[in-house]
């Protein structure tokens, strides 16, 4: 007998399938991971911040994203100027061919996720975080340190 687990991971492994795929294009694009773009993302628009406050916006360690932010930097993508006010303080800037890049970039996925998701009615919404929730559980993915998540797109949109 089937189990009716079998359609569920079907579904998340199209969902997955379809990540990675929306990965690849932005990567054969632009040339830079998903993880990447979605640092650029964070910079646009203010265009600068701190590596602290983007780690706590992407929901990642700092450690990730001064990694992600040599590579950035490494292509000229951004640019690290200390703050003049404490030269402690290091400011991450978003370069002119960052913005391009970013400009010229394919539609994130997630974005588009996200827009769907938001349009959905509050019950709606609940349930798929509770069972996205449960599912996690299930494959024991609670210390899994996450990828970056966007910021929303409408702040982005500036």
């Amino acid at each position: 007998m089937k189990s009716r687990a079998d359609p569920t991971l079907i579904a998340l492994r199209r969902i997955l399938r379809a990540l990675d795929s929306n990965d690849r294009a932005i990567a054969r694009s632009s040339g830079l991971s998903n993880a990447q773009m979605l640092v650029l993302h964070a910079l646009a628009d203010t265009g600068h911040e701190m590596p602290r406050d983007i780690a706590r916006r992407l929901g990642v360690s700092q450690a990730t994203v001064t990694a992600l932010i040599d590579r950035l930097e490494v292509r000229g993508l951004v640019r690290r100027e200390r703050r003049q006010a404490d030269r402690r303080m290091v400011w991450v800037i978003l370069t002119d061919p960052g913005r391009a890049l970013l400009d010229a970039a394919p539609d994130p996925l997630h974005d588009r996720f996200i827009r769907r998701f938001d349009a959905l009615d509050d019950w709606e919404q609940a349930m798929l975080m509770a069972a996205t929730e449960r599912m996690g559980k299930l494959f024991d993915a609670e210390e899994v340190e996450p990828l970056p998540v966007p910021d929303d797109p409408a702040r982005r949109a500036g």
